[in-house]
């Protein structure tokens, strides 16, 4: 069985600086070289090959979004904190940078990346030219050319209806915000919008007055929102509501307790994300579990099937989730 005295004999190097190698010692300052060619001659002779990882060089973490919406909604947020943790454990060099500083800012000479938020054709233009390999999370603006990994969100949205249906609810209304196109500087319709409309019209349940959107997927917007709906509907109001997030379905919580409106009794919520809130507000949200661990997990290991199997087939990943049923729907 090979051992690390048989790595350090053959790479040349001392069986402590092996052993700190491949124990991923952050506090240890080699060239990368030499870490290279101790992982490389730790696969090659069979050192416990399970576990010894490459070093994954020059990866760009291209986090488009501002600081207002990772506030905003805590869904980016773990996401950003899952990503980083997981290129530790996968032995990745990553740099991260952040929409305010632009593209222009990514170097030329990155090996790969990974995007979270919402790219212009422009930016993906760029990307295009300086790296063929690439991973999006939560969106998929290049199909042609970049991997993506994203929740289900039209089969999430069919359930919804389909699980409201069966409760016996026969008007269902819709709570979110919108798309912004960074092409157009333009909001437009999300894709939650868009799967609710059509699939409520397809049941014959569509009614446009009970759809209410805004910029933002916010607390503040759901609280704005659902304002709105009980002053404009009154007695009309319907007797559940399909929320695009959990952050908004916060602000509706709080909308329907201040105007005296029974939760579920009268309006049931379903919403998206299953945050860390979800279960503590009143009443406790039922909502849809998007395992962020899971689609994080994906994405890297998407990156690394390009960068290290050299993988030229284009995939789009969607992922299933689970419906967590709490108080605020019957």
């Amino acid at each position: 069985m090979a051992t690390i005295k048989d790595i350090a004999e053959k790479a040349g190097y001392s069986i402590s600086t092996v052993s700190r190698v491949l124990n991923n010692d952050q506090n240890l300052s080699v060239p990368d070289e030499t870490r290279e060619k101790i992982y490389k001659m730790a696969e090659e002779i069979g050192y416990r090959k399970k576990t010894v990882r490459l070093l994954v060089k020059n990866i760009a973490f291209l986090y488009w979004l501002t600081d207002k919406e990772e506030l905003e909604d805590i869904y980016f947020k773990s996401m950003r904190l899952e990503i980083e943790k997981l290129a530790r454990k996968f032995n990745i060099e990553l740099t991260t940078y952040k929409i305010t500083g632009g593209i222009q800012e990514i170097p030329d000479n990155i090996e790969g990346f990974i995007g979270v938020g919402t790219f212009s054709d422009k930016e993906l233009a760029y990307l295009r030219s300086i790296t063929p390999n690439g991973v999006f999370i939560d969106s998929t603006p290049d199909a042609d050319h970049y991997d993506s990994v994203r929740p289900d969100l039209e089969q999430i949205t069919r359930k919804t209806v389909n699980y409201l249906v069966e409760k016996g609810h026969e008007s269902i209304g819709f709570i979110g915000g919108t798309y912004h196109n960074p092409n157009t500087d333009e909001d437009e319709m999300d894709i939650r919008e868009k799967a609710f409309r059509a699939y409520t019209d397809e049941k014959g349940l569509l009614k446009d007055e009970f759809i209410f959107i805004h910029r933002g997927f916010s607390v503040e917007n759901g609280y704005n929102l659902m304002t709105e709906a009980i002053k404009t509907l009154g007695d009309r109001l319907p007797t559940a509501f399909f929320i695009a997030a959990d952050p908004i379905a916060v602000g509706c919580l709080q909308a329907l307790n201040e105007h005296g409106i029974l939760i579920p009794n009268r309006v049931s919520i379903i919403s998206i994300n299953n945050t860390s809130v979800a279960k503590y507000v009143s009443p406790p949200l039922t909502t849809y579990h998007i395992d962020t661990k899971e689609i994080c997990k994906n994405a890297i290991e998407l990156l690394l099937e390009q960068l290290i199997d050299n993988r030229k087939v284009v995939k789009t990943v969607f992922l299933g989730s689970e419906l967590i049923v709490r108080k605020s729907a019957t």
